[in-house]
């Protein structure tokens, strides 16, 4: 009679999650195109196990989350929440980001603001990965990392389309 097969566990399949929710109406969004750029980031960082959620909000729902869990009153480009503990395996987390923010600030300096907003998408999924700009060193080394992300990004992709 044959041995029976050795028992091995189930192997767990590592995977980036990005979830999506775009509750606003003040600029039209891909959620697709934003789910790739969060995996894109996340796996050029290092990371190949997360579940990212992505909030598109307005102005006043970004501005009530500033004041009620970090105690700014106004309204803000993006808010980071790490749902995870550094070091653990799966990073899990949570931006939550102001498309009228986004809309507005790509008006006053004349970029596309699907531009702005892939910025803020980059500049969260950072401060996730343990990036920091609470000083001038640390938002010196964090603005050069966006930027390397973006640039690479947008030589790689032809203008207009969707990656």
């Amino acid at each position: 009679m044959p041995s029976p097969p050795e028992h091995r566990p189930p192997a767990v399949a590592e995977a980036i999650d990005v979830e999506v929710s775009d509750t606003q109406s003040h600029l039209a969004v891909d959620p697709g195109r934003l789910a790739r750029l969060a995996g894109d980031v996340l796996r050029g960082e290092g990371i190949d196990a997360a579940s990212i959620s992505i909030a598109l909000v307005d102005d006043p729902t970004i501005h009530r989350i500033n004041r009620d869990h970090l105690d700014h009153d106004w309204p803000t480009d993006v808010i980071s929440f790490a749902l995870s503990d550094p070091g653990d395996r799966r990073l899990v987390g949570e931006l939550v980001i102001s498309t009228e923010m986004a809309r507005s600030t790509a008006a006053e300096l004349a970029e596309d603001p699907s531009d702005e907003l892939e910025l803020y998408v980059v500049h969260g999924l950072l401060h996730l990965c343990g990036y920091d700009d609470t000083s001038d060193e640390a938002a010196l080394r964090m603005g050069e990392r966006q930027r390397a992300i973006l640039e690479g990004r947008r030589a790689s992709t032809p203008r207009g389309l969707v990656p």
